[in-house]
């Protein structure tokens, strides 16, 4: 039997639908994603921590979930962390029924083991096109019967970060290339250390792959005692009001000459570090489908983004340059320094649209190391 569910914003506008999934009530910010595929590696993104995650794509679950099998400590063969990370999702319907070669259960089933509570079968058209012209904004899923939400607490890179320093070496390297196939030891005997405001684990298996030894370490630790060949700041949830000694382990980063990476937050506090100023975007970049220009180039790449927060042109110091505009909003999407081999990025280089064109900045900071 069919549960009727509503999800209530904070301006007042109601839809109403049907449950799926976990039947507990759930509040928090509602975001959305445009990609057409893509569900798991979402759903265990750690940049959507405590949000309620509404995806446009019409139908959602139709091949299944993946393993959640670790490859190494705290390390996803093919998912992005280890667990569900929004609270609630909102789908126009979805595929009970699933089929794919890699699948080893439904959507529904993961998302009751892993307690999500689901809305589908209201319009996420509609829904998105409120929630890019006014914002993000908070909301609930009530399911029918379920007691009001409790409110939300705001996501921070403290509810995702791992909690001590782990090491991957090259036995874990071994075993991300025997899945993912092999690519070009380009940093083969490099260490290099990610800072962990919600790593997705695309990025550690990508630069293992490439024959990096990574040190994953929390987003407050200073490592700049460590020793280290580059440094990756990672994406994550929250704002970076609650980085402030992040930003000051990057100032101490920025004044050696190792080279410097971040996407997503990591490439705002690297920003922030440099004496850049953020404002907020008008309209977020949300979804896998914005046009960014390689600055000095008439290259253009599609790129996956989530954020509502981009680095104020005016701001940026005299030493560092603009590296991709946005063509959308003409929004600074990545800075980078004159001389020093520091950059970053309000997109995610490893999310390709089609080729892997997309993963070219990355292999720019690898190159470096």
């Amino acid at each position: 039997m069919k549960l009727k569910a509503t999800l209530r914003l904070e301006n007042g506008m109601e839809f109403h639908g049907w449950s799926f999934g976990c039947a507990q009530s759930v509040s928090g910010e509602v975001v959305f994603n445009t990609s057409m595929v893509g569900y798991p590696e979402q759903l265990t993104d750690p940049a959507y921590n405590g949000q309620i995650l509404c995806l446009t794509y019409p139908l959602i679950g139709n091949y299944g979930v993946p393993s959640e099998a670790l490859v190494a400590e705290s390390l996803s063969a093919k998912l992005e962390s280890e667990k569900i990370q929004p609270k609630g999702l909102i789908v126009f319907d979805y595929c009970e029924e699933y089929s794919n070669w890699e699948a080893e259960k439904g959507l529904e089933q993961w998302m009751n083991e892993q307690g999500l509570t689901g809305i589908y079968g209201i319009d996420t058209r509609e829904l998105t096109k409120i929630l890019r012209d006014k914002g993000s904004m908070k909301g609930e899923i009530i399911p029918e019967g379920a007691a009001k939400p409790a409110e939300a607490e705001k996501p921070s890179p403290a509810a995702v970060t791992c909690k001590d320093v782990i090491v991957y070496a090259s036995t874990a390297a071994q075993d991300v290339e025997n899945i993912n196939g092999s690519k070009a030891a380009t940093a083969e005997g490099k260490k290099v250390v990610v800072v962990d405001l919600g790593v997705k684990h695309s990025i550690i298996r990508g630069l293992l792959s490439r024959g990096a030894e990574v040190i994953r370490v929390p987003y407050d630790y200073d490592f700049t005692q460590m020793e280290y060949d580059g440094v990756y700041v990672s994406s994550g949830p929250g704002c970076t009001c609650n980085c402030e000694g992040t930003i000051e382990i990057l100032k101490k980063v920025l004044g050696g000459n190792k080279p410097v990476f971040g996407v997503g937050m990591g490439y705002h506090l690297i920003a922030k570090a440099a004496g850049c100023e953020l404002e907020r975007l008008a309209h977020p970049h949300r979804g896998a489908n914005q046009p960014v220009r390689k600055e000095g180039t008439n290259r253009t790449y599609i790129s996956s983004q989530n954020t509502y927060r981009a680095v104020k042109a005016k701001s940026i110091p005299s030493d560092w340059d603009v590296y991709f505009t946005n063509l959308n909003d003409g929004a600074v999407d990545g800075i980078r320094h004159k001389t020093k081999p520091f950059a970053g990025l309000n997109f995610a280089p490893e999310v390709c649209v089609g080729r892997d064109e997309n993963v070219t900045p990355l292999d720019e900071f690898i190159s470096k190391l």
